[in-house]
């Protein structure tokens, strides 16, 4: 009897099934099968929001505490006491546009860099593709970006009122959806280099943090682009988180613009992280469970 069954089951064909798991042919993962899940990714997204501030006494609160502090502080070390230039800007808004622009590409890199270790006993016991757990981290991230964005404009509305020549434009309507875009695909792509690196190489879960730092310090947020000397420009073209950090500033203070040949040279890295990265996750999640 139990043969038979045996026979029978092993005798269906795949047409006759809902669903079919098969391993991923190529470097890539299967992207429509992600959209299939896309409702696992808005379960995902409300588990990361309500418990990242389960238990807390200010809940969303710290998403406007923190960038005006770090505005805040930033404005006394390098606006004051460095004298860094701005460009012409209030300073307050400049370095809190750069960095909520930050943060929001550090959310998205720094939590997707050990996915494998985080979601070890998810990913152990039910199967869905893996690539729904960065989505959902960078659709997390936007809700912390939505509020301090809208703290942003208030204050810049505020200081337009108190200062009528301070220059504001309607531009960031139509960019900053493309700038967020673009943050996204490039710290989901870098995430999921480090997390596919990381399934051997444990000891860069440690180092992301101050990788990160360091990255910070060489994209123009507490300095303008302009101010740059031009025997550095290189390094500028072959870092991605130049064009939307100055991209933000111009579609929303009209700060000066940046050349053509860095907005490419800048899309090119990020389609190449962004495909690198797909890539090793896709060849690292075969056997991320075993090693892990």
């Amino acid at each position: 009897m139990t043969e038979h069954v045996k026979g029978s089951a092993s005798a269906r064909k795949d047409d006759d099934w809902d669903i079919v798991i098969k391993p991923s042919k190529g470097n890539t993962p299967n992207l429509g099968l992600v959209w299939q899940y896309r409702d696992l990714v808005w379960m995902f997204f409300k588990r990361d929001f309500t418990t990242f501030y389960k238990q807390t006494i200010l809940g969303p609160v710290w998403y406007i505490i923190q960038p005006s502090l770090t505005a805040m502080t930033y404005y006394v070390v390098f606006g004051k006491i460095a004298n860094l230039s701005t460009d012409g800007l209030p300073p307050f808004l400049f370095y809190m546009s750069g960095t909520i622009i930050w943060s929001y590409f550090s959310v998205c890199l720094t939590n997707n860099s050990d996915v494998f270790s985080k979601n070890a006993n998810l990913f152990g016991k039910v199967y869905f593709p893996r690539l729904v757990v960065p989505l959902s981290v960078a659709m997390s991230g936007l809700v912390a970006f939505a509020i301090q964005f809208l703290l942003l404009l208030t204050v810049s509305i505020g200081m337009k009122i108190a200062n009528p020549d301070l220059a504001l434009s309607y531009w960031f309507l139509f960019l900053t959806p493309l700038v967020l875009l673009y943050i996204a695909v490039l710290g989901i792509g870098a995430g999921l280099v480090v997390t596919a690196l990381t399934v051997r190489f444990r000891d860069l879960v440690y180092a992301v943090g101050f990788m990160s730092q360091l990255w910070m310090y060489g994209t123009p947020i507490v300095y303008p682009f302009s101010q740059i000397p031009e025997r550095y420009h290189w390094f500028y073209y072959i870092n991605p988180m130049t064009t939307p950090v100055e991209t933000f500033r111009w579609a929303l203070f009209d700060a000066p613009a940046l050349p053509i040949g860095l907005y490419l040279a800048n899309l090119a890295v990020t389609v190449a992280i962004t495909l690198c990265g797909l890539a090793l996750f896709s060849r690292a999640e075969a056997n991320a469970m075993d090693t892990v």
